[in-house]
């Protein structure tokens, strides 16, 4: 089976386009003020509607409380909703129940104890998300961390592989790790929150060939 490959952080249909004729399945619509790929609720489901049947619309939220979360999901309908900040797991199973939507939940990989961690969301979550730790904002760094802390682990849930990936590394970091899906934000853009289609491209090309 090919790998699945998720573009995050897009903000015009422009982008979008690219992402879908690159070979994305999937892509990131954020949420969070603070990030410089925050896009409103109405932009995002516009750029959801824009792609509706060519890819799966992530909606990504971090700490969100009650009211945003069914706002935001409500508005933009995404295929998925993506949690990047502290949520439980209790929480994701209520929002995973309640809103009968598909949720992933991205994981800072620090140390083994973090995969220990990851047992909790059994049953409580659709996918898993592997992320390099959160600095000033969660994900978007830049930066991979260990890969070799995925090996031998079972996943138990489905998961995928984000943090640091760009066209230069992704290819390895499938053959090391296995990963089923991989996120890219930062690593295809020519600055903060803007994406670079010729980079989109070269992504979606190198991770296919791995």
């Amino acid at each position: 089976m090919s790998v699945q490959i998720k573009i995050c952080g897009l903000s015009t249909p422009e982008t979008v386009d690219a992402a879908i004729a690159a070979g994305a399945t999937h892509f990131g619509l954020v949420h969070y003020e603070p990030s410089p790929r925050h896009v409103s609720l109405e932009q995002a489901a516009a750029l959801r509607a824009h792609a509706a049947g060519r890819a799966k619309a992530v909606l990504l939220l971090v700490n969100a409380d009650p009211q945003l979360t069914a706002r935001a999901i409500g508005t933009v309908r995404p295929d998925i909703v993506q949690f990047h900040g502290g949520e439980t797991p209790e929480w994701c199973a209520l929002v995973r129940e309640k809103a009968r939507i598909k949720v992933w939940k991205a994981l800072g990989m620090r140390d083994v104890g973090t995969l220990e961690h990851s047992a909790d969301f059994i049953g409580k979550v659709d996918r898993l998300l592997f992320d390099s730790p959160a600095k000033a904002l969660p994900g978007g760094t830049g930066e991979t961390f260990a890969w070799g802390l995925l090996h031998g682990h079972r996943h138990v849930i489905d998961w995928g592989l984000a943090g640091g990936l760009s066209p230069a590394n992704v290819a390895e970091a499938i053959r090391q790790t296995g990963a089923p899906l991989v996120d890219t934000s930062s690593g295809v853009e020519s600055a903060p929150g803007i994406k670079d289609a010729g980079l989109i491209r070269a992504f979606c090309e190198a991770a296919t060939s791995a």
